[in-house]
């Protein structure tokens, strides 16, 4: 790859918020790619007071042609990364997450898939997590587990093929022609929902695992607990915005908080009949002990920990999401939002 020309160019839109230890490694790689074509960087800040913008200022000074600074005041993920897509008139358009950085191969690999297979509309690959404790070891390890997230190839990983949705996707700018942006009033899930209107619009979305990118996993179990309750909460308005599942695998952790529910009010009611009412418990013990010891034998318990939250977690914010979007038939607002990569 000797000559731009000849090669479509690439945007992308990073949406920040208070990012100062990331965010320098974050914009470097997506400089430093071994890609010959145009790249073009625009971060979309939601008023970091930390740091980041005098991160992202210095580095825009060095590359005055290739990165510009936005700025939303409304630290809306959504609407941050629509004010980046819109800025970009390139051929391609790509969304990344702060925390995150890419492989230097990331957009040439990505690039030759779209020559490749030009009916492609979206190309991403496998998220890599980067641990800064122990804590964000253990959160990490049940993360890429089939037992923790379920079939999300992008965590977990698997064969180079069409999936319904990808993290940090390329896209080619005919797709948000067509179908238009994110939608502004989803706190969270909005690349998840984009994706599920690109697919219905038949659209394809290729995961390769050759496609890295590295997430620096987070090492608090709080804010685990609540990044996942919303996960599980907007999930059911996109359910509703759509009418439609978009996935079997959402369903299963808020059925395993309604039968934590039933079966603890059962052990009450009912304690002679106690161990069956406790029989699908202790199947999912053995199920999560058997697949956190293929992360780590050691670690075993902290990783099935972790699972328990994971399902918890999103279990509680699915039905949550249920009683306010379904039954109340409330509506999302953009205004209640906060900035979330």
């Amino acid at each position: 790859m000797n000559d731009q020309q000849t090669w479509p160019s690439v945007g992308i839109v990073i949406p920040c918020y208070q990012e100062k230890n990331y965010i320098e490694k974050c914009i470097r790689s997506c400089i430093e790619q071994s890609y010959s074509g145009k790249i073009h960087i625009v971060v979309v800040d939601g008023g970091s007071n930390d740091g980041t913008i005098g991160i992202i200022q210095t580095i825009e000074k060095e590359f005055p042609n290739q990165i510009v600074l936005k700025n939303n005041p409304l630290k809306v993920t959504p609407i941050s990364l629509n004010i980046g897509l819109q800025h970009l008139e390139t051929d391609f358009k790509m969304i990344l997450g702060a925390h995150s950085y890419l492989t230097h191969v990331y957009i040439e690999k990505s690039v030759q898939a779209f020559k490749l297979d030009p009916q492609l509309d979206c190309v991403g690959g496998i998220i890599i997590n980067e641990y800064q404790d122990d804590t964000s070891r253990i959160i990490g390890m049940a993360m890429s587990s089939p037992f923790g997230v379920g079939n999300a190839t992008f965590r977990t990983g698997g064969k180079k093929g069409l999936v319904d949705t990808v993290a940090f996707g390329m896209y080619k700018k005919e797709v948000f022609e067509s179908i238009g942006y994110f939608n502004e009033n989803l706190i969270r899930n909005q690349d998840d929902e984009f994706n599920f209107r690109l697919t219905q619009n038949h659209g394809k979305i290729l995961f390769d695992p050759e496609i890295i990118s590295h997430y620096f996993a987070r090492g608090n179990y709080s804010k685990l607990f609540r990044q996942y309750f919303q996960y599980g909460f907007w999930k059911v308005y996109v359910n509703v915005l759509h009418q439609s599942v978009t996935s079997v695998r959402q369903l299963i952790p808020c059925f395993f908080v309604i039968y934590l529910i039933c079966a603890t009010a059962l052990n009450i009611l009912l304690p002679q009949h106690a161990l069956l009412w406790n029989i699908p418990m202790f199947l999912y013990l053995l199920v999560g002990i058997l697949a956190a010891a293929k992360k780590d034998f050691k670690k075993c318990l902290s990783i099935l920990w972790t699972f328990l939250l994971l399902h918890l977690s999103y279990g509680s914010g699915y039905l949550k999401g249920i009683i306010q979007f379904g039954i109340l038939k409330q509506q999302a607002k953009a205004q209640h939002a906060k900035h979330n990569r």
